[in-house]
């Protein structure tokens, strides 16, 4: 089986480094039912995709038709606004028997409308990881956890293969991809704002940018790690956690209304961990303060 990269960007990079370090160690492929290698990379690009041959030691393509004949998977590692375009393309030839896969957290395989028609399988094959890198993340990709959607019939090889390489893996059905992708969202993005809104917080009380960035370092990456080890109930600390109504109304007193609104939007959540953490605590204080109606 030999899978080609459409696309040269970060993600095709990362994955085909992965892919090409993995394949080439002998106690995965002996537990393959067939070798399977990395065929190459196609890119309107040209340049993109010679770069990304040379990083994986494959081949670049200069033609589209090329790759799908040398390619039984095609990834399609391209920007989601591309990805049906892509598709169109490729439906245009003989893919009977191919698998054609996106890397999109957010589209699902429905995309490759007609693809039961062609006789190929479509699927979304998803790492749930902050691709930063080209050429650095691919030494990342050993902890991230995979997420495979559509069809079970080719799905569940999938995972298992992901699973062969030695990331943990599961299918998702087509209809829970949305809410997969917005938790992803709540776990990554969302914290950026968070994060950034804490920043204006410390520079409104004169902190400098950089000094105020580098003192929330260390509590936020603490928390991190108690999250990660403990689970978040577990690892929760704070006013609400310790059901503190007078320190919450103290914080809600001193934040203008977009910042109280961030606050009480995200208490809600904490709230319901502390009470799965000391379900005999009383809150009813607590949740009328965050309520609005004290």
């Amino acid at each position: 089986m030999r899978i080609g990269f459409i696309g040269a960007g970060k993600v095709g990079f990362t994955l085909g480094k992965y892919l090409e370090q993995k394949l080439n160690k002998e106690e995965i492929q002996k537990n393959l039912p067939e070798t399977v290698t990395v065929s190459g990379y196609y890119s309107r690009q040209v340049e993109s995709a010679k770069e990304a041959a040379a990083f994986t030691n494959t081949e670049a393509f200069d033609d589209l038709k090329k790759i799908v004949c040398a390619s039984d998977v095609l990834m399609l590692t391209v920007p989601d606004g591309r990805i049906e375009a892509v598709w169109d393309s490729i439906k245009a030839f003989d893919i009977k028997g191919k698998l054609i896969c996106h890397c999109s957290g957010a589209m699902t395989s429905n995309i490759f409308s007609g693809v039961t028609e062609a006789g190929a399988f479509g699927y979304s094959i998803h790492p749930m990881y902050a691709i930063s890198s080209t050429t650095k993340s691919y030494r990342e990709m050993q902890k991230c956890f995979f997420t495979v959607e559509g069809a079970e019939e080719w799905g569940n090889k999938l995972c298992r293969f992901i699973r062969l390489l030695g990331n943990d893996c599961v299918l998702l059905s087509t209809e829970n991809k949305t809410k997969y992708h917005a938790a992803a969202v709540f776990a990554s993005n969302l914290v950026n704002g968070l994060y950034g809104s804490a920043v204006s917080l410390l520079e409104d009380c004169g902190f400098e940018e950089k000094q105020a960035e580098q003192a929330l370092v260390p509590l936020f990456m603490g928390n991190a790690s108690h999250i990660a080890e403990d689970g978040p109930v577990t690892g929760l600390t704070g006013p609400i956690e310790r059901n503190d109504t007078t320190t919450v109304k103290k914080h809600l007193n001193v934040l203008d209304a977009n910042e109280k609104h961030i606050y009480i939007s995200v208490s809600g959540a904490v709230l319901a961990l502390a009470e799965q953490k000391y379900p005999d605590r009383d809150y009813s204080e607590m949740k009328k303060i965050l309520s609005g109606q004290e």
